[in-house]
This record gives structure tokens, sequence and C-alpha cells, in this order.
């Protein structure tokens, strides 16, 4: 391998490492050491790849997002072009792509705030990311045009938002599927719906 492909070689090793360690035990818990001992690189290889443990997290939550956002855009995509079709079709996406593996359930919506200022700036780009696709998907619809579609968008994002920290850290987690309903009932009402 060149030195570039042994450098990405060990940048993704540690993305993978970080992945399940930044998961559980979380960010707090996790060392460099105990990173590099998971993705079998030397400490001297991880500062190649990365400033520190807070730009690999930063570096795997872009990750997480990015694949968010292209999921949830295609499904809006090819939804009905009704509020009920484009709600339930993104939603849906969102939550079970989220849901699909608990990790990245656990680095959007946990480690993301337990990091403290570490994701603030990361955060805010993907709160911003995520209420465009919104804006732009009910831009169209009749629905909408009473109300600041913005801010809908920013109440919808946070709503789901506590709703996955439930499916998380519930002893009875709720099913995916009343998730969703639950989420595009918010959305669908928030925009003057049935």
């Amino acid at each position: 391998m060149s030195a570039e492909q042994r450098l990405a070689d060990r940048r993704e090793r540690l993305m993978t490492a970080a992945y399940t360690l930044y998961a559980k035990p979380g960010f707090a818990a996790t060392t460099i050491e105990r990173l590099c001992s998971e993705a079998r690189i030397s400490n001297r290889a991880f500062y190649e790849c990365f400033g520190g443990r807070e730009e690999l997290l930063q570096a795997l939550h872009e990750r997480c997002v990015e694949e968010s956002l292209a999921v949830v855009a295609k499904a809006l995509q090819e939804a009905p072009g009704t509020l009920d079709g484009k709600a339930g079709a993104g939603i849906r996406a969102y939550i079970e792509f989220a849901t699909a593996d608990w990790r990245r359930a656990r680095i959007m919506h946990l480690e993301v705030r337990r990091s403290g200022d570490v994701l603030t700036a990361s955060r805010q780009r993907a709160v911003d990311s995520f209420a465009r696709l919104v804006e732009e998907a009910t831009a169209e619809l009749p629905e909408s045009a009473a109300v600041n579609r913005r801010l809908v968008a920013l109440g919808v994002i946070g709503a789901l938002q506590e709703l996955l920290i439930e499916w998380l850290l519930a002893d009875r987690p709720p099913d995916i599927d009343e998730l969703v309903e639950v989420a595009v009932h918010i959305f669908s009402r928030s925009l003057g719906g049935p």
C-alpha cells in the first residue's frame, strides 16, 4: 500500500473503532489509547489521522449526518406529493435509518449532547441541513403556506431527537412504527393538517 492508502486505512480503522466506543461506553469514557488498541494502530499513527478525540468524533458525527441526509432526501423524492406522503416518507426513512444501528442513534442523539461543546458547530450544521431539506420538501404544499416552515422543521427535528432518545434509554422502548406515527402526527398538526 502507498503512504496515502495506509493513512486512509488507519483513519477508517479509527472511525470504525470510534463508531463502537463513542456509542458505548461513550465519548467521555473513551481514551485515545483505547481507540488505538481497538483500531490496532499506534498512538503516533492516531495523530497522523486526527488532531484528537474531538476531531475524530466530529468526523464520525458528520459521516452519520451525511448518510442520514442522503437516505431522507431519497425518500422525499420518491414520496407522494402530499403533506402526509412527504412527512411519512421522510420521517420513516430517518427513524428507520437511525435505529437500524444503535451506535448511529447513540452518536447522533446522545453523544452529540454529552460531548459538550465538541459538536456544537457540527450539530448546528446538521440541524440546518435537515431543516432546509424539510423546507424544500414542503415548499409547494398548500398546507404549509401559512406557517414558518423553518420553525416547524426545527420543532419537528427537536421532537424526533427526543423520541429517539426515549427509544435509546427507555426500559421498554416504543416500537419504530409508533415513533413514526407520533412524529408524523406532530409534523402534520404543526402545518395545520388533519
